[in-house]
């Protein structure tokens, strides 16, 4: 950590995006989200992605659950793993700071790689303002940690797109976790470890977001290029909740970026959805006692597209 703080003090600048020369402008992050229910860095057939259940839980409000196996359910969730790749030339970098602990958020800027030294220059926006997106501590036991609001949402929709459900996690805390199946094509992807963008890398890797420092008025997060991060599907809030869904065929879609916050080279793939049937046992809607949840089948995995559903 102390080698990427000295090499990061070394290469920021003031200088605002709008203002460089476009052959020497930055680097640009390209997000690409990854099929619902994949593993991180996975390169298998989506369509065989298990990363994904159903599960009864007695607290049908509560962050996370056991999954009971019989008797009477307060709740049915589906969950599954998202994970975000970046697959673009520069590292998604962001940094949360805020003046004092009276203030209970962060206020977020991007930073961006220079593509004449390679040095990482903290920015704004093109018409330089903050990014317009925070950062808040989470204090449950689970986390303790600073997160990025917003970077990922989550819904269930109709095949028409018509939206039944809508996630309830909007926080993360982002890092290298895995390696993307394509990083070797990459151009941009650390290779050199002395290098900015492998310092950058060395702390990404280990990054946890200010771990148990509710106090701390910086914090640091991102993805290196040839990086993602993932949030396994027993993690807090990574679920969609099914109660109240009658019987039929739905997208689950999960989407990144969604209000592009954060400047990429492409917003085109950022959204990855799978079609499931949902079928509860002995009619079209959910019994008044679930002691059964409803039958889930994955009919189809779409990367990089919102509907997958037949209409």
């Amino acid at each position: 950590m102390r080698k990427f703080k000295a090499a990061a003090a070394a290469a920021l600048t003031a200088a605002a995006l709008g203002g460089a020369p476009a052959s020497e402008g930055p680097l640009l992050p390209d997000l690409r989200q990854a099929p619902v229910g994949c593993p991180g860095g996975t390169s298998d057939d989506p369509a065989r992605c298990e990363a994904w259940d159903v599960c009864m839980v007695a607290d049908r409000s509560a962050p996370n659950g056991t999954c009971l196996q019989s008797g009477r359910a307060g709740g049915v969730r589906i969950r599954f793993t998202t994970s975000v790749d970046n697959v673009g030339d520069g590292p998604l970098l962001i940094y949360g700071k805020r003046a004092s602990t009276k203030t209970p958020t962060m206020t977020s800027r991007q930073a961006f790689q220079s593509s004449r030294d390679g040095s990482i220059p903290e920015s704004y926006d093109q018409a330089g303002n903050p990014i317009p997106a925070t950062m808040y501590y989470e204090p449950a036991p689970a986390h303790t940690h600073w997160h990025l609001m917003d970077f990922e949402r989550f819904q269930l929709r109709k095949p028409d797109g018509t939206t039944l459900v809508q996630d309830r996690k909007n926080g993360f805390c982002l890092g290298d976790r895995y390696a993307v199946r394509d990083a070797d094509e990459l151009a941009h992807a650390p290779r050199n470890p002395d290098s900015a963008e492998g310092l950058l890398a060395e702390f990404l890797r280990e990054n946890r977001c200010r771990h148990h420092e509710p106090r701390a008025l910086e914090v640091v997060e991102g993805i290196s290029v040839g990086s993602g991060d993932d949030y396994k599907y027993d993690v807090d809030y990574q679920w969609l909740d099914l109660t109240d869904v009658p019987s039929g065929v739905y997208d689950v879609v999960n989407m990144v970026n969604v209000d592009r916050s954060f400047l990429e080279k492409s917003y085109a793939n950022n959204a990855s959805s799978i079609a499931i049937s949902v079928q509860w046992p002995g009619g079209l809607g959910r019994p008044a006692v679930i002691s059964k949840p409803p039958k889930v089948e994955l009919l189809r995995s779409c990367p990089g597209q919102e509907r997958c559903a037949e209409s």
